[in-house]
């Protein structure tokens, strides 16, 4: 069995608003082991919707739409539904009823254009609303050689429509997946190399049709590797992932910093906790990233003691002693400058190790190489000094360069382990 979920509304096409209704339904449909294969946002027109219904209709077993059923002119979900199967509408009085109910309760008198919220095509299964005004619509569509597809319309109103769900929709899809099974995913975190690259030290893990799945995603410099595996139970995918897991670690090794919503930063205070170290950061082109990262990771381990953000060649000298002429000699993007920030961010903290970001060239252009920036991580016996080009995008320069200077933490520390 596959689904597809249907998102009906201007404000959502327009960009008004953002559509979670459709993330929160793809993880529910996941967890009782069914892969959603499309997701479509659709205006508040009608031909659109109709074609949209029937398409869908025709090639998923279940179909979930949210939106269009209110008791507005531009609410048309009851009757794209009856137009896509040639069914017409009919009134279900105990819905009339119950939505009169909810008006007299709070002491409002129901417009009658409210009546159109109790309309149903024909043949329909109603799905209660216990805090709303709009009931949902369930109904079997005939697909052809004796298929059929089956809708559940339910309303844009987050909150109503995850109460129907739990209280009606998902135990009824439950009931249809014969022989129960889940999806569960995985998510493997890794940073140091490019997404290809990644991809290459990986034997065959990412290739489609591969049980367990690996997908592969990059957000600035971030690489995941989501490992997807459907088992009756929770624990049997977990097991499932197991080989997969352990070939990820033996081929990429360090690469790999953490699991589901970690970031680098957060491996970086788990390291520091472990062994009871202590972490200061002074940081001029990342306009203070890797502080705030750090800060909000940082929990109350008190692994992290604070950091700086350095403006300008003055503060640089006259706050962090940087001479002036080492700047003009090497320029304020250079390791002879990040690593005298670094020591002496350190000593200022009295911490055990100083991390220094330099200046960052200026913006790019078109992606093309530049002239690199420095970082240097000042420890209790070495100052450890790399570069790197700012070969990137000028929207992403700054995390993907803090995330690397984070990254040079990690790797001293793991290999202090």
């Amino acid at each position: 069995m596959r689904a597809e979920i249907i998102s009906i509304g201007d404000e959502l096409t327009s960009g008004q608003r953002l559509d979670t209704n459709s993330q929160w339904l793809s993880q529910r449909l996941g967890e009782l082991g069914i892969p959603v294969v499309a997701h479509v946002t659709v205006a508040d027109d009608k031909a659109m919707n109709v074609e949209v219904f029937r398409h869908a209709t025709a090639r998923a077993d279940i179909v979930i739409s949210t939106g269009g059923l209110g008791p507005t002119a531009d609410d048309l979900t009851r009757e794209v539904l009856a137009e896509a199967i040639g069914r017409p509408l009919r009134l279900d009085q105990p819905s009339l009823d119950h939505i009169r109910a909810m008006f007299t309760r709070r002491k409002r008198e129901m417009p009658e254009r409210n009546v159109v919220q109790a309309m149903f095509p024909e043949g329909s299964r109603i799905i209660a609303n216990p805090e709303g005004t709009a009931p949902g619509i369930d109904i079997d569509v005939p697909r052809g050689e004796g298929r059929k597809s089956r809708v559940f319309a339910l309303p844009g109103v987050p909150a109503e429509m995850k109460q129907m769900w739990h209280e009606t929709v998902a135990p009824i899809i439950a009931g249809m997946s014969g022989a129960p099974r889940v999806i569960r995913h995985k998510r493997v975190k890794c940073f140091g190399v490019g997404e290809s690259a990644l991809e290459q030290m990986l034997p065959d893990l990412i290739r489609r049709g591969r049980d367990p799945s690996v997908g592969i995603t990059v957000h600035e410099g971030t690489i995941t590797l989501r490992i997807t595996a459907s088992a009756p139970t929770g624990p049997e995918c977990y097991e499932q992932m197991e080989p997969t897991l352990a070939t990820i670690h033996e081929c990429l090794g360090g690469l790999v910093f953490g699991y589901e919503d970690d970031e680098i930063e957060h491996a970086v205070v788990r390291q520091l906790t472990s062994t009871g170290q202590t972490l200061a950061v002074c940081e001029w082109g990342t306009a203070g990233l890797v502080t705030r990262w750090l800060g909000d990771a940082n929990g109350r381990s008190g692994a992290f003691l604070g950091g700086a953000t350095i403006v300008s060649p003055v503060v640089a000298s006259s706050v962090w002693g940087v001479a002036s002429d080492l700047m003009t000699q090497h320029g304020t993007h250079s390791g002879p400058v990040a690593q005298a920030l670094a020591e002496a961010v350190r000593r200022h903290y009295g911490a055990d190790y100083g991390l220094a970001v330099s200046d960052l060239p200026p913006a790019i252009d078109s992606g093309k190489l530049t002239e690199e920036w420095s970082f240097a991580l000042a420890g209790p016996m070495i100052t450890t000094v790399k570069s790197a080009p700012s070969a990137a995008h000028s929207a992403i320069v700054k995390p993907l360069a803090a995330k690397t200077a984070l990254n040079l933490v990690r790797l001293a520390l793991m290999n202090k382990s």
